[in-house]
């Protein structure tokens, strides 16, 4: 059986889509915080089985079975470290055979603070003794696509990523490729370096919004701290905004940028160009 932690997540529910089309409903276990949240995945047949990271009891009940295990990083920063080696313990204690970890980008010399937690995880990983892969994913498209409707409305695209080149790709694209790692007939032990097939500055983000919109849109290069208090002042709680500004900042030293091709090998097809996630957001606006 495989099982997937953070289910009913964005990325968690892309996951499950395509494990669907690989392996029969029967042979899923969605590890989920609110089962109630996933009574759809439950009608399809999937397992659905209620474990917090934090729970170390209930993740070892929740792996009862398992043979592999996608660990999608919790959404809790500052706390990931601690919430992964639970889970890991309770892999260890179930004898799972393979676990497929989604890290960051490079995380082994990411300039991004959100690397420290990778890096403990990945070393949590090796120490335990399980066979395991890292998912170093790259930047999704909609972190930035997000910012597309505040973008129109004030006339300008705000960040601190300078000329940083930024290969983003879309959660579908990072979900197909888990799905494609954890279903592998022999799963190998192997990092992947998680990135779109194209590259953009924020720069040409704002520019190609401004031409599929017909709306100006400038683009303001800003300090670190000046990006920050301005998310800050937009509403959102000031560790999410400090996080993002120093993201910005480490997309400028480049650590979000990778032209390997591993990403589109593995899934098979090329990545979703940024410019359609642009266009679909615009059409949502």
């Amino acid at each position: 059986m495989i099982a997937v932690t953070g289910a009913t997540g964005q990325l968690g529910r892309l996951v499950i889509a395509s494990l669907l089309t690989k392996v029969p409903a029967q042979e899923i276990v969605a590890v989920v915080r609110s089962p109630e949240k996933a009574r759809d995945l439950a009608e399809k047949g999937i397992a659905v089985r209620q474990a917090d990271y934090n729970d170390a009891s209930a993740l070892e009940r929740a792996l009862a079975g398992v043979e592999r295990l996608l660990l999608i990083s919790s959404s809790e920063v500052g706390k990931r470290a601690a919430q992964h080696q639970a889970v890991i313990d309770a892999a260890k204690k179930n004898a799972l055979r393979f676990i497929a970890y989604t890290s960051l980008l490079h995380a082994d010399r990411s300039p991004l603070g959100l690397a420290e937690e990778h890096r403990q995880t990945e070393a949590a990983l090796r120490a335990s003794g399980l066979r395991f892969a890292l998912l170093r994913n790259g930047w999704y498209t909609e972190n930035y696509a997000a910012s597309i409707p505040a973008a129109l409305q004030f006339h300008a695209f705000n960040g601190a990523a300078g000329e940083g080149r930024i290969a983003s790709a879309t959660r579908q694209d990072y979900a197909e490729a888990a799905a494609a790692v954890i279903t592998q007939a022999t799963p190998q032990e192997k990092i992947y370096e998680l990135a779109g097939d194209s590259s953009y500055t924020l720069a040409e983000f704002a520019a190609e919004i401004a031409r599929q919109s017909g709306t100006p849109v400038a683009w303001n290069n800003l300090s670190q701290q000046a990006f920050a208090t301005l998310l800050t002042e937009a509403g959102l709680p000031q560790g999410l905004a400090e996080m993002l500004a120093d993201s910005d900042v480490g997309a400028a030293q480049g650590g979000l940028f990778d032209d390997s091709g591993t990403l589109s090998q593995l899934i098979g097809h090329p990545t979703t160009p940024w410019q359609e996630t642009i266009a679909a957001t615009l059409r949502g606006c």
